[in-house]
């Protein structure tokens, strides 16, 4: 923590410069990321006490601390600019008066001190009294000259009577705000407070219900300037027990969260209304710059977890062989796959994972996707250090799921609806196909390679070191379904792999928790917009569902194979294919979410722009994250988003057209 001088301080502010760090002569913690008109303090949330009145302080540090308001500094860590103090209250209270700051009273039996404080022991807290004010006198000033009005947000935390089962969880204090100027700031304020959600307590927010201090901080705003607006919210102590000290960790995390949103909303609404700066949004008012500690986490995952590809190692190197094996005898067969060795220790990668140190992240919603990332990857190596093993099928259903019902009900809805004939035409061999992808890949401007392939079960598929798509040597394909795979692996897969190197954070080149999903949808979501689905496609992903549900309660490769080429009717040689897929590394479930990620894109889709989850490998689960970071510059808006809606140029006669029509009707029948 950097340590800077009061002069220092003051020219910081004067200049305009951002700093974080505490100011020397007292317990002040300043941290400035972006000037905007808005401050969030905490001066209750210190506890330290210097050395020459600890030792005649009656009261140990457990019993202190029910009389602060310890961690409120961690609950307004997100906001761009923030007051903390570091010294306890109970030698100098910033809520007080100078005069009164160092007569903390406990009760009318109860002594805090062994004896008074000195004449100069309270000239040395008072000084600090003097100092925080002197800041803070400064910024407003600062903010004011900048930008016309500002609001202060003062956080402090009460504990509640043990009979009182009704207090609130937020309580604004406004009987210093004048209501005839800022009545719509403090209606909104609490609006918002009640919207935030913690485990296993009410939500709720009132009004002047807590009265707890003698509101200086707003007094003092007051009486030196005119244009801020300090709302004084006390917060209850739900995520700590003061009586031990016990932390809390999800109500805090919960509390971190929702106070994030709640103040950056309040935030713009105040630039809307009070400064007239209409298109101000709650990203707006927070700060554009990367946080440190994040781009340090998200270095650390990605140089752990870089080589983690889970395709790679559960693909069977050994497919050729086992199909010849199947074919001379298919009831009898049992599949006998060989994968790639694991060059990955999964306990010591573990351990590593679960070192970084994702704790010294302020942004709480930042801390959670790591968290999530952290978590999934740990998943990953499960499944990868399981390959061929019984417990891979557990590790699978643990990282990606098992179909639902309701993904069995669409998958049979989709082959049993009557067949919709696609005109298909002449076939070509990959080496065509693959010449018609590279020259698509120049027309978008895409630079990565496009080359054949005998090693990939798919008829086409993208990897990313080096960007490069994967055309399978042995397939040919027809003209509609090479624009398939055009929009599917070059317009998304592609476009993703290549978004993603163009972002300061590299976890979006890694993918996101539930990014299979979502990328998956995203890519059969273009195939469909760009006019080139066929009833065919769908029943593929149709029929990767049931296969899946097949292998999980059949557990038998040919059980599983009859299923689909005896009841499904499927062709022979897909089955085969879609079988190994399910049953590959001991038992994949992957595929079950390729049509339920599609349904689900498509309704995303109606209800709001998914243009940002084209930014690298995300996830819709973390849409509206991925928004923020956008508007607040932490990431950039994607560079390749293929427009499918004009790439079709050719006009549809009136058979593809009545096709089309009967196949978005089979579409839209689908359910989510």
């Amino acid at each position: 923590m950097q340590i800077y001088s009061l002069e220092e301080v003051l020219t910081f502010i004067k200049k305009g410069e951002v700093f974080s760090g505490k100011l020397s002569t007292s317990g002040c913690l300043i941290k400035i990321e972006e000037y905007l008109p808005v401050v969030c303090s905490a001066i209750h949330s210190g506890h330290h006490l210097r050395d020459d009145l600890l030792k005649h302080c009656r009261l140990s540090d457990e019993e202190r601390a029910p009389h602060e308001a310890r961690l409120t500094d961690d609950l307004i860590a997100s906001q761009p600019i923030t007051l903390v103090a570091l010294d306890s209250r109970l030698e100098y209270d910033l809520d007080c008066p100078k005069a009164l700051s160092t007569s903390y009273k406990l009760s009318v039996k109860q002594k805090l001190w062994d004896k008074p404080m000195s004449t100069k022991q309270r000239s040395v807290s008072h000084a600090k009294h003097d100092e925080f004010f002197q800041i803070y006198k400064a910024l407003i000033a600062k903010l004011e000259s900048q930008f016309g009005k500002v609001i202060v947000f003062d956080l402090k935390a009460y504990t509640p009577n043990d009979s009182d089962t009704s207090s609130p969880l937020f309580d604004i204090t406004t009987t210093q705000i004048d209501l005839t100027r800022w009545q719509s700031v403090v209606n909104k304020c609490r609006s918002e407070l009640k919207q935030v959600t913690v485990p296993n307590t009410e939500s709720s927010a009132d009004l002047d219900l807590i009265h707890r201090g003698s509101g200086y901080l707003t007094t003092y705003t007051n009486s030196h300037f005119d244009r801020t607006l300090v709302l004084p919210i006390q917060v209850k102590k739900v995520y700590i027990d003061d009586q031990n000290g016990d932390q809390f960790p999800l109500v805090l995390d919960s509390l971190k969260l929702g106070l994030k949103q709640a103040l950056s909303e309040t935030s713009a609404f105040f630039q809307r209304r009070i400064n007239l700066k209409n298109r101000v949004r709650s990203a707006d008012m927070l700060s554009s710059a990367i946080e440190p500690a994040v781009l340090n986490v998200d270095a650390a995952i990605y140089k752990l977890a870089q080589r983690v590809g889970i395709l790679k190692y559960v693909n069977p190197v050994n497919i050729t062989a086992e199909r010849r094996r199947f074919e001379r005898a298919p009831s009898r067969f049992t599949p006998n796959f060989h994968y790639r060795q694991l060059p990955i220790d999964a306990n010591g990668f573990k351990q590593k994972l679960y070192r970084i140190p994702i704790e010294t992240i302020s942004d709480p919603a930042m801390k959670q996707l790591y968290s999530d990332m952290i978590h999934s990857l740990s998943e990953q190596v499960d499944l990868l250090s399981t390959v061929g093993q019984e417990a891979f099928l557990y590790n699978s259903l643990r990282h990606y799921g098992r179909p639902d019902a309701l993904s069995i009900n669409n998958a049979k809805f989709l082959l049993y609806a009557k067949e919709i004939a696609e005109n298909s035409g002449e076939l070509m061999d990959a080496k065509s196909a693959c010449e018609l992808m590279k020259k698509q890949a120049s027309d978008w401007g895409m630079k990565c390679k496009v080359n054949l392939s005998t090693a990939i079960l798919a008829r086409a598929m993208v990897s990313s070191a080096p960007p490069q798509l994967k055309v399978n040597t042995n397939a040919q394909f027809s003209y509609a379904e090479v624009q398939r795979l055009n929009h599917h692996e070059l317009g998304v897969h592609m476009a993703t792999t290549l978004n993603s190197r163009q972002q300061a954070l590299k976890a979006l080149r890694l993918g996101l928790p539930g990014a299979t999903q979502t990328q998956e949808g995203l890519a059969i979501m273009a195939e469909y917009n760009a006019g080139y689905m066929a009833h065919g496609r769908l029943n593929t992903l149709a029929y990767r569902v049931l296969a899946v549900d097949s292998m999980l309660n059949e557990q038998n490769f040919y059980h599983t194979y009859s299923y689909l080429t005896d009841e499904l009717e499927m062709n022979r040689g897909d089955a085969f294919v879609t079988t190994t897929r399910v049953y590959r590394g001991g038992g994949l479930t992957k595929d079950h979410l390729y049509l339920s990620g599609f349904v689900n894109i498509k309704q995303l889709s109606a209800e709001r722009d998914l243009t940002n989850l084209m930014v690298g490998k995300t996830s819709a689960e973390y849409l509206d994250l991925i928004d923020e970071l956008v508007q607040r510059g932490w990431l950039t808006a994607p560079k390749f988003v293929i427009d499918a809606g004009q790439d079709r140029a050719i006009e549809a006669s009136s058979a593809e057209s009545e096709q089309s029509a009967s196949l978005s009707y089979l579409i839209d029948s689908l359910r989510s």
